[in-house]
């Protein structure tokens, strides 16, 4: 068939679609419409399990039968019979009893999204725990108020009131420590270090962790231990831990296989599955070996969670799991097989069966999304109907649950299916739906990927107007999410969450739209614009280190430096778009009308030469002049005229592997002419300049060979240099260059200039972002820890921190976001730091020049940078760009 087959083309899938979305707008609006589907197609399966068939005598059986329903996720069900022991229990006068039902009352409002009655039933559950007539510390007691603090707990962090819910939770921890009930005592502690995470106290978070693993640990081996190891396996996999994930997951597999528990059997097998895909996401950064490894791992594990499994909902669960991965890995024929042994039938409905359900459709849309791109066409139709059924089944599942939550999700995903199939009337109409019930109950986190879905659909119908709004509102939901998104573990078996594919794309869109091609953008535009790049950066940043850790603050360059000009180019899809801002003036838009494809295989042509001494450099110089033709050329008047003589960058994407100071005019290179820094934005800036009073330098570093990595002779050099310059300074070479010694030193006097000369790496991974010592590697957390206690014990942050011998990680296209996050994580005003690692005789001789000039009056950072880059380029041994071009100057340039 055509390469331009389209399910539009098929007028009976269409028609199909259309009675269905007729039929289900029918039953939102209440409204009476003539074409629905059959019956038969959507409500196979819907009513809530015949859980007891005969009268309710007494309020205790009214709490056992409500306690299935909320385990059966029949939420609303569970609800009405809670109302009703809450009144039996009333009438009866027992008034603990009655503090229970209105706990779980409130834990049942929270499911359904219903946070103001939420509230008030856990508020009478309190009440009626601390009145006169429930005085005394029984065990019942206390463990039902221990229970009520808990589900306080979870509520005031859903309110976003995360200080109120570690109160709450230590108070809940005390009960549990003194009755001595150690399923409390480790939720109680896993809710902490939760709450920690959402106030941004991530190091007293890890620190919880990590005590409640040694208590674990400590523990003979029993159900409670396999069950307080594999969730903290999950919460290591979520903040990104993933070795240690696995470890205490097979710790928590091991306990299971030896009590014989087939639930916890296969529940360490998924989420083994998980932390394994987790590993080859990140190996398929530089290894592919590695990757394919720990796919296969996952793939393992997934196939023994559904064989071990003695639950529907496992099994079901692992079966998503391993359909989507070999989707993602285009394994479509397994796909297929698979998809066939996927059966609902033995599900009752609930909100787990919902949420499997929409995720298989999502799967498949996503297959069908990768067969179109190539074309290949067959099954497809099928495919379809499947996914329809499929969905409605889910919304009518959700709407006779009356959970609104689940309704949303089911909704917009169907939605999603008549975007894909062009269908922009009927999508959009479910999406608002899907919207409103989303915000009806504040699912933030739902609500942005509808609001996302409003706006792709605004831009199909060429509504560009409406379509910018939608974004724009999606990108400031996201924003409000800030903290969950990074505390989102993004291999949840019930909602696909990836930040490359579900949040960077929308910052990315929104400024395709404001610097449409089609008319030029106004000033409004170009500042919105402005300000999504920067806050795509600060989103990178937060996803990096999985913490939301970052202070974001609107700085105008005019404040910051008026002989400055900062350059934002971004690769979209048809151009790369370059606005200009300058000091005093109005911002300037550039474009080059170019499709990405090419943009990026120049720059992935660039960055693979000039990292090599053996490299092509005529090639190099080529590409350099391509590049300034790209982004300089057409502003270079503008920047001449108004007097700048700071280029300051932020980079997006693959041009921040790029130096730009290797960029050339076909005369001169960048660094020629101008001083050069990079930012990720001016809202991370920290605007004060550099205190020249007590330059004093920690210089610290590796001469000799050390853990398989080479010897740097010229290292001793370049200390003795630097502690000849005219200022008294620290000096760990060596043997002496130990972490335990790097940490004392850095307490024993606030430096303001920190220099590192050891080997390094900078990656896309925190976890692969580290330096060498000479008895370990630092990550970046660890060396982030070490800095920032300086800080916080001196209340003075390091003015320069430099790593002389670092470089970027082969084959990590996004690496240089390591390099940022390390300079804006370690609280340093500026880092100066190298793309790739070059001879160490060379860094010697700059490194001297630096220091030299930054000691004279006014010579700013990226000046003294300038001025020492030249007398590499100035001499004949080092003209070549690989000797001089690496060195990056990352922050405040003053």
């Amino acid at each position: 068939m055509s390469k331009h087959y389209s399910l539009c083309n098929i007028s009976q899938v269409k028609k199909w679609l259309t009675r269905i979305a007729l039929a289900l707008l029918a039953a939102f609006f209440s409204t009476n419409i003539a074409t629905a589907v059959p019956k038969s197609t959507i409500t196979a399966n819907l009513s809530p399990i015949p859980i007891s068939q005969s009268p309710i005598a007494n309020p205790q059986q009214l709490l056992q039968q409500g306690k299935e329903f909320f385990q059966a996720e029949q939420f609303s069900e569970a609800l009405t019979v809670w109302q009703q022991a809450v009144l039996a229990y009333q009438v009866s006068g027992d008034k603990l009893n009655q503090a229970r039902a209105y706990n779980l009352l409130s834990a049942a409002y929270q499911q359904l999204g219903k946070l103001p009655e939420a509230q008030e039933a856990i508020a009478s559950s309190l009440s009626l725990l601390r009145s006169p007539e429930n005085r005394g510390d029984s065990t019942n007691k206390l463990s039902i108020f221990a229970q009520a603090l808990n589900t306080q707990g979870h509520l005031q962090l859903a309110l976003g009131k995360p200080e109120d819910a570690l109160t709450t939770w230590q108070e809940a921890a005390a009960i549990y420590s003194q009755i001595k009930h150690p399923e409390g005592i480790i939720g109680s502690q896993i809710n902490q270090a939760q709450a920690m995470q959402y106030l941004g106290l991530y190091r007293q978070a890890r620190k919880s962790l990590e005590q409640l693993e040694t208590t674990l640990q400590n523990q003979p081996d029993s159900s409670i231990k396999a069950t307080g190891l594999h969730s903290l396996g999950s919460i290591m996999r979520a903040i990104g831990e993933l070795e240690k994930s696995r470890l205490l997951l097979q710790q928590s597999l091991k306990i299971a296989q030896e009590l014989r528990s087939p639930a916890a059997i296969s529940a360490a097998q998924f989420s083994l599955g998980n932390t394994a895909r987790a590993l080859a996401k990140r190996a398929a950064q530089s290894d592919d070996t590695a990757a394919k490894t720990e796919i296969q791992n996952a793939v393992n594990a997934y196939q023994e969670a559904a064989k071990s499994s003695t639950s529907p909902k496992m099994q079901v669960q692992a079966q998503l799991s391993l359909l989507s991965l070999l989707v993602e890995n285009q394994q479509f024929a397994e796909a297929e097989e698979l998809r066939s042994q996927i059966q609902f039938n033995q599900l009752p409905p609930s909100r787990s069966a919902i949420y499997a359900q929409v995720n298989l459709a999502q799967t498949l849309m996503k297959m069908s999304v990768v067969s179109r791109q190539s074309s290949i066409v067959s099954g497809d139709e099928k495919r379809t109907t499947d996914i329809a059924q499929i969905l409605a089944k889910a919304v009518q599942q959700a709407k006779t649950l009356k959970d609104t939550q689940a309704e949303s999700y089911a909704v917009g995903s169907l939605g999603r299916l008549y975007e894909l199939n062009k269908q922009y009337k009927e999508a959009q109409n479910l999406t608002q739906h899907a919207l409103i019930s989303a915000q009806s109950i504040d699912a933030s986190d739902i609500a942005y990927l509808w609001q996302w879905q409003l706006g792709r659909l605004a831009k199909n119908q060429g509504n560009r107007k409406d379509a910018i709004a939608a974004y724009t509102t999606a990108v400031e939901t996201l924003k409000s999410l800030r903290s969950d998104l990074v505390a989102i573990n993004p291999d949840n078996p019930d909602v696909q969450f990836s930040f490359r594919e579900s949040v960077e794309p929308v910052y990315r869109q929104l400024v395709d739209l404001l610097l449409s091609t089609e008319v030029e953008p106004s000033q409004e535009n170009l500042l919105q614009a402005r300000f999504i790049i920067e806050s795509l950066q600060l989103a990178e940043l937060d996803n990096f280190f999985q913490e939301a850790c970052l202070d974001a603050k609107p700085v105008q360059i005019d404040q910051v430096d008026s002989t400055a000009a900062v350059i934002y180019p971004i690769i979209l899809p048809d151009k790369l778009a370059i606005i200009l801002a300058l000091p005093q003036s109005p911002l300037r838009y550039y474009a080059i009308i170019k499709p990405e494809q090419e943009i990026v295989t120049v720059l992935d042509q660039l960055q693979q030469d000039i990292g090599r001494l053996t490299g092509n450099n005529q090639q190099v110089l080529r590409l350099s002049q391509q590049l300034y033709d790209w982004i300089i050329r057409a502003a270079e008047a503008d920047i001449k005229n108004a007097k700048v003589q700071t280029l300051v960058f932020v980079l997006d994407g693959l041009l921040r592997n790029i130096p730009m100071a290797a960029l050339h005019d076909g005369q001169q290179y960048l660094i020629e002419k101008y001083s050069i820094a990079l930012t990720p934005g001016l809202q991370l800036l920290p605007p004060q300049p550099l205190k020249r009073e007590q330059l004093r330098t920690l210089a610290v570093g590796l001469s000799e060979a050390r853990q398989g990595f080479s010897a740097l002779p010229n290292v001793t050099r370049e200390l003795a240099e630097i502690k000849t310059q005219p200022s008294t300074n620290q000096e760990l070479l060596n043997q002496e260059f130990t972490s335990i010694n790097l940490q004392t030193a850095l307490k024993s006097f606030p430096f303001p200039v920190v220099h590192i000369a050891t080997h390094g790496q900078f990656s896309s991974l925190a976890e692969k972002t580290f330096i060498l010592t000479w008895d370990k590697k630092i990550n970046v957390k660890e060396l982030d820890n070490l800095l920032r206690r300086r800080e916080q014990d001196e209340s003075r942050p390091i003015e320069l921190l430099v790593f002389s011998a670092c470089e970027t990680a082969a084959g990590d296209n996004r690496a240089a976001l390591g390099l940022a996050g390390v300079a804006m994580r370690a609280g340093a005003r500026s880092t100066l730091a190298t793309l790739w690692q070059v001879s160490d005789e060379s860094t010697a001789t700059l490194m001297t020049k630096f220091y030299s000039e930054l000691g004279k009056p006014g010579v700013t950072k990226s000046e003294a940078l300038r001025l020492a880059q030249q007398t590499l380029l100035q001499d004949s041994r080092y003209r070549l760009p690989f000797y001089w071009a690496p060195y990056v100057l990352v922050g405040n340039w003053r």
